[in-house]
């Protein structure tokens, strides 16, 4: 057999190989585990490398491999300078993409126009709470905003923006400024959430979209946070003949690569 150096043979080099491989298999079932079982949610920050490093006692290269394991699995996402984070399914993530209605609009080759309905500070009530989740009389900027195409009522936008999370809003100009561009463009988020429905126009937002009561609108209903503090929910009623929802993936990608 032959020996190295410091006397250690190939049978103790494949032991300590061995030894990696186990290790590299424990830590990636604890990773796992963690994901599927739900207790780390979808956007999850993953331990740092170095705080995997302390805590299994191993080598940066034996870290590196796992994550990059979970990371073609389809489990997590590697963010420069920010970290690793639980992935989010690839079915989810398809309908999470934060729309741009304006983009939307112009895509489609039409004229866009943007009108504010109305714009109130106000302490938050009943019914504000039960969208933003934020404590009783916290403040709140409650935005009724109109997106038009050609002319045409194009989508309505029922917006609240806490304001302990986001003092700036109460200053901002949304006369001119979309509200969801200007929160795009100051406030980071970390996580969002969307619930798509179809529902009737009632008499208030058939008079904004100018359409008959009880016209079938496709309803997306959006909320947001940093840190666990809400930012803003909004939702956002378009004329059933105005919008449609597409996802175009590959076998790939629906197996979440």
């Amino acid at each position: 057999m032959a020996r190295d150096d410091d006397g250690v043979g190939d049978a103790g080099a494949s032991a300590a190989g061995g030894a990696d491989r186990s290790l590299h298999q424990r830590i990636r079932a604890d990773l796992e585990e963690r994901i599927l079982s739900g207790a780390w949610s979808p956007g999850h920050r993953i331990p740092f490398e170095h705080e995997l490093m302390a805590q299994y006692g191993c080598a940066r290269m034996t870290v590196n491999k796992v994550l990059s394991g979970l990371v073609e699995a389809g489990l997590i996402e590697r963010r420069r300078r920010a970290g690793s984070f639980v992935r989010r399914p690839v079915g989810q993530s398809a309908v999470l993409r934060i729309p741009d209605v304006k983009a939307e609009v112009l895509s489609r080759g039409e004229a866009y126009q943007y009108e504010l309905i109305g714009c109130t500070r106000r302490k938050a009530t009943r019914d504000d709470r039960a969208r933003i989740a934020v404590p009783a009389g916290a403040p709140v900027l409650a935005l009724l905003c109109r997106h038009v195409a050609d002319g045409r009522a194009y989508a309505l936008e029922d917006r609240l923006i806490a304001l302990d999370s986001v003092p700036e809003a109460a200053s901002a100009d949304f006369s001119t400024e979309l509200p969801g561009t200007w929160l795009l463009a100051h406030v980071p988020w970390h996580e969002a959430e969307h619930e798509i429905t179809a529902a009737p126009a009632d008499a208030r937002i058939a008079a904004r979209l100018d359409v008959p009561v009880g016209t079938a609108c496709l309803v997306i209903a959006r909320r947001t946070w940093r840190g666990g503090a809400p930012i803003t929910a909004v939702r956002i009623w378009y004329p059933g003949d105005r919008q449609t929802l597409v996802a175009r993936f590959t076998p790939a990608t629906a197996a979440g690569r």
